[in-house]
């Protein structure tokens, strides 16, 4: 009999490998038994055997399925499988698979882990990570929960790690304290559960992590007058979690890409338009910790660099612009990208040096129509900060003062944040001018940056994408330590429960270009124009394009 290995001999790398199980809706626990990996379907109540492999999906309990729904959590402790439903924690022999209650808590559990004597259950509702005797089901401590979140949990020798889906996380925290040691930003949306599998041969350790959440399609329906129409289905997979934890720096990184993008602008002016000596400038994508320029080109017509503060620039040169003259122009870029989190704590920023002369005469003045000089402003200044001194906790505060006061809503102009904060609406750029006048009136140097998200589907390889929106962040600087990264809003929720998933930290997806300084701008006779005598927007259209040609491999193999 011919295998089907035998017709397709190619393999994987388990490293790189999404497993994408049959016929699972959606998965909220992993654990590993041996060289088999045990998922939980909690819509279906399937309990399931899923080699990571080639996805072959084997249901282990197909009469006890009803015992399981709505189950969530997932641990093996010898013969023995652990898993959570509504407040109640239960256990089960491998044998039988009947469970049997351990304990019921006050709140509802979410996951569930287990080393030698002691059960460590997870509960979003109470905020704790609950530490219990295995024997008598006794509440031993517990911890505070690092997220938000629901919240899965595995124990890996003398760690706990923890999955949070609302703060798209997983949390290191040391087991016998629960401090968190470090944390790292996962490449997809809403992880549900990890574990850990030794490598046969290697003895290397992968970090498997399951993903359930929803994605629109387009829902093909031939008997409707209208056949295309807008639909969600159930997305769920199991990925690898890629970690480089720098300690000495002070930063973890996850899952690496890279992408290729282009930026290309065509020449299109609403009126008739003649320039001379006129240079077009745009920022050349930054390199951080996170993200590496590998390559640059020129796309339609051929550029200059030059080093702007630091970071390299592509200047277009036009002896002159001509009524009805039309161009494309721009650039193509390969681009390492890596999901960062920074490891600071207000422990950490105590005692902090002074900021240097030249920061105070750049970062903390009102140099981009900010407003600060409006009672508004200042007021709010003082309101988001109350009586805090730490320079973290500061920056958190003036966060959520911003988010509690505004809604997102996108606009074609940025207004300042006076009239931002008196309307209670604004844009990502108005976010920004905000927190920008906010933390500068408080004496904390900040910059924007930005300009584009890669759309962040990390399974479409080669596939040309393009962002809906431009899209802007801050940074702010910490002194003896640099720049640290926020978002500008999407974790400004409407319930007032606000992640900390992009606060210090940024996903694979955000490109960095132009950190304080502007991304485009134009030059004429060598003098630099303002946006109300020629705007860009005005000029020319921008097209851009966005391709993920790899995922990369790990930090530690590369080395």
């Amino acid at each position: 009999m011919i295998s089907f290995q035998q017709v397709n001999p190619v393999r994987e790398n388990p490293w790189m490998r999404t497993v994408r199980p049959y016929g699972v809706y959606a998965l909220h626990g992993i654990a590993f038994t041996g060289d088999a990996l045990i998922a939980l379907d909690s819509v279906r109540g399937h309990l399931l055997r899923i080699d990571v492999n080639n996805d072959n999906t084997t249901i282990l309990n197909p009469y006890q399925a009803a015992d399981f729904i709505g189950a969530t959590g997932l641990a093996f402790w010898e013969d023995t499988i652990w898993f959570t439903r509504e407040a109640n924690v239960y256990f089960c022999k491998i044998a039988d698979l009947k469970p049997q209650l351990f304990v019921t808590l006050q709140y509802p559990a979410n996951g569930v882990a287990v080393w030698k004597s002691t059960v460590y259950v997870t509960s979003q509702k109470a905020g704790y990570i609950l530490i219990l005797n295995r024997r008598t089901g006794e509440q031993i401590t517990r911890f505070y929960a690092p997220g938000i979140g629901v919240e899965n949990i595995t124990v890996r020798n003398e760690e706990l790690w923890i999955s949070d889906a609302e703060e798209q996380t997983v949390y290191c925290l040391e087991r016998g304290t629960g401090e968190i040691q470090y944390s790292v930003i996962t490449p997809f949306e809403a992880p549900t559960g990890l574990a850990f599998y030794p490598e046969p041969g290697t003895g290397r350790e992968i970090l498997y992590v399951s993903y359930a959440s929803e994605e629109p399609y387009i829902r093909d329906d031939p008997n409707s007058p209208q056949p295309h129409q807008l639909a969600f289905r159930e997305r769920t997979f199991i990925h690898p979690l890629h970690i480089y934890y720098n300690e000495a720096e002070r930063y973890a990184l996850s899952n690496g890409y890279l992408i290729e993008m282009s930026y290309v602008e065509e020449i299109a002016p609403l009126e008739e338009i003649y320039l001379e000596n006129l240079e077009w400038r745009i920022a050349l994508p930054a390199e951080t910790h996170r993200q590496k320029l590998k390559h640059v080109e020129a796309i339609g017509m051929n550029f200059t660099e030059e080093i702007e503060d630091g970071q390299r620039i592509a200047v277009f040169k036009f002896d002159t612009l001509k009524p009805n003259e039309t161009r494309l122009f721009g650039w193509r870029a390969l681009v390492e990208v890596y999901g960062i989190k920074y490891q600071l704590t207000p422990r950490d920023v105590e005692n902090l040096p002074d900021l240097p002369p030249e920061f105070r005469e750049r970062y903390l003045v009102d140099n981009d129509n900010l407003a600060m000089d409006s009672d508004i402003v200042r007021r709010a200044a003082r309101a988001a900060i109350a009586r805090e001194t730490n320079l973290l906790r500061q920056v958190l505060s003036i966060r959520d003062y911003v988010y509690d006061r505004l809604s997102y809503g996108i606009k074609s102009y940025i207004d300042p944040p006076d009239v931002v904060l008196e309307r209670g609406v604004g844009s990502c750029g108005e976010y920004v001018g905000v927190l920008l006048a906010l933390l500068r009136l408080n004496g904390i140097a900040c910059r924007t940056v930005g300009r584009y998200k890669c759309p962040p589907y990390a399974e479409r390889l080669f596939v040309p994408q393009q962002p809906d929106y431009n899209h802007v962040w801050l940074e702010f600087y910490v002194p003896g330590f640099g720049w640290v990264p926020m978002e500008s809003n999407p974790d400004d929720r409407e319930d007032g429960r606000h992640p900390l998933r992009f606060f210090m930290g940024l996903a694979w997806y955000h490109i960095e270009l132009g950190k304080g300084i502007r991304f485009e701008s134009l030059r004429l006779n060598g003098e630099g124009v303002h946006k109300s005598q020629i705007s860009l927007g005005n000029l020319a259209i921008n097209h851009v394009r966005f391709r993920i040609l790899e995922e990369l491999p790990p930090i530690e193999s590369r080395e």
